[in-house]
């Protein structure tokens, strides 16, 4: 298919004037003749509507020796503008790029072309018809001209010259750096200016605010540490944990170090690179929460600043420091992004779950994460990261070795906080309950008492227990503690645990449809049994 347009045929452009063979030529020059009025070279050459004008005086040629004469050059024929889009060659998918005319116009003749009797500059292109501009060809065409070739300069300096307005041209960001290495190129030597731009200040010398992100990081990195935890049979993963205390202890989950509780190999490395080995003091599988303790501790430890999280609030700030997929040191930002989220998560390596009430983030967080702290925007932790909801996960929680999504799970540090002093006291932690067991289905209407206990058998409603004190009967529908509301037995359980043995809640449920409440004293079970 022609890119032409209809009807009107483009000759090609010749690539030098023709010279007819038998013409005779008039002859050279000599140095002593002086310049005249143009020749019949001159006055024989068209001058197009819209061709450059040469405004500087025509060069005296140079003197030569007298050679064979040469026939005065033919007109040339009209063809399109060779800067227009529809010229002479076609080609598909290259887009060719020709020097300006007026490049050539300006320059005197070399002596050579003078010498030779043939001239220099050549004909300008004549006039540009009027589809040249309009016309177009198809997408991935473009057009090129063949135009006369120009002897070659004699030095760098015009070459150089035309390639860098042709850079300048493509490139207009980058003019500075382009024309200064250009210029300093070709200024003999004898500049020493340069082009770059300093900072004010360099990065080391920066004075970041204590409260910016990369303040918070660089006073809180110190206390964060790598774990890698190995069982007796080699297996074993890497998690995060912080400087809980002044003694050596380091705060992290129960799922971190769990491999290494009987007979492994435990380590923490701080962001210097200081490796220590470790031992675990005590860990609540059903909080996820554990203490370890570091071994011939190093003296200048300090231990992270630990906030109230029940004064957080959603939209807060967060900062979560770890070691995601191996990668220690690693800090992410995000937000608080919602409160008392129910979660229960497990490892995978045992039957039992872990049930929490978190606060959820969408500070980046990935496997390696657990254990490492949230921290609020004054660096004081508020949370210990402990479970991602993956993209192929369905419904569990930290189940995979996915990449965060944005949904993010950290224990909240009160929580953490009661859990780990009983952990250093006495190496187990107590669990608050209402002595009720309940279906751990999923469910919208709220938390379903059992019809037989937790084991499969005896009674759902422990005798005499809290719940029985308080009058709960098996197939009673749990549906608030306190004004939090229940949706299923997990959520339950995750409130319960958010209080301590002895306190006293206000359970509403229903029974037979009709809602009604009751006070429940907690009471406690010790360890995880």
């Amino acid at each position: 298919m022609s890119t032409e347009n209809e009807g009107t045929e483009v000759p090609p452009a010749p690539s030098a004037p023709p010279v007819p063979v038998d013409t005779p030529a008039a002859p050279a020059p000599t140095a002593a003749t002086p310049p005249g009025p143009p020749g019949p070279e001159a006055s024989a050459r068209p001058e197009p509507e819209h061709a450059p004008r040469d405004t500087a005086p025509a060069p005296e040629p140079a003197p030569a020796q007298p050679q064979a004469p040469a026939a005065p050059p033919a007109p040339a024929p009209q063809v399109p503008d060779p800067y227009a889009h529809t010229t002479g060659t076609h080609t598909t998918g290259t887009h060719a790029t020709a020097a300006h005319p007026a490049a050539h116009a300006q320059a005197p003749a070399p002596a050579s072309v003078a010498a030779s009797g043939g001239s220099w500059p050549p004909p300008p292109p004549p006039a540009v018809p009027s589809y040249a501009q309009g016309g177009g060809s198809g997408w991935g065409t473009s057009w090129t001209a063949e135009q006369p070739s120009a002897p070659k300069p004699g030095g760098r300096r015009r070459g150089g010259l035309v390639a860098a307005v042709l850079a300048a041209a493509l490139v207009a960001g980058g003019v500075g750096g382009g024309i200064g290495y250009w210029a300093a190129e070709r200024n003999d030597d004898n500049s020493t200016d340069s082009t770059t731009v300093s900072a004010s200040d360099a990065p080391a010398d920066l004075k970041r605010e204590p409260g910016s992100v990369a303040g918070i990081a660089g006073k809180a990195l110190p206390s964060v540490v790598t774990l890698e935890a190995q069982s007796g049979s080699g297996e074993g993963g890497t998690g995060t944990g912080f400087v809980y205390d002044k003694e050596g202890h380091i705060l992290t989950n129960n799922h971190v170090v769990a491999s290494a509780a009987e007979g492994g190999k435990l380590s923490a490395t701080f962001s210097n690179g200081k490796k220590y080995d470790a031992e675990v003091v005590g860990r609540a599988q059903g909080y996820d929460v554990a203490v370890i303790k570091l071994k011939n501790k190093p003296s200048n430890l300090r231990p992270l600043p630990l906030a109230d999280s029940d004064k957080v609030a959603v939209g807060d700030s967060t900062i979560a420091i770890g070691a995601p997929f191996g990668l220690s040191n690693t800090v992410t930002t995000g937000i608080v992004s919602a409160k008392n989220r129910p979660v229960t998560s497990s490892d995978g390596a045992s039957s039992k779950s872990s049930y929490m009430s978190a606060l959820q983030t969408d500070a980046s967080i990935n496997p390696g994460n657990s254990g490492g702290p949230l921290l609020d925007a004054g660096g004081a932790v508020i949370g210990i990261n402990s479970a991602i909801k993956p993209a192929d996960s369905g419904g569990g929680l930290g189940g995979g070795q996915s990449g965060s999504i944005g949904l993010g799970f950290a224990i909240p540090v009160n929580q953490a906080k009661n859990v780990a002093q009983q952990l250093i006291k006495t190496g187990q932690a107590t669990y608050p309950m209402i002595g009720a067991s309940v279906s751990l289905a999923d469910a919208s209407g709220g938390a379903v008492i059992s019809d037989r206990g937790a084991t499969g058998s005896g009674p759902a409603v422990e005798p005499n227990g809290p719940a029985a004190k308080a009058g709960l009967k098996s197939g009673d529908v749990i549906t608030k503690l306190d004004d939090t509301v229940i949706d299923s037995g997990p959520t339950l359980i995750g409130q319960i645990w958010t209080h301590k043995p002895g306190d006293t809640v206000k359970i509403t449920y229903e029974r037979d449809g009709k809602e009604r409440t009751a006070d429940v004293t907690l009471g406690e079970r010790k360890g995880d049994s």
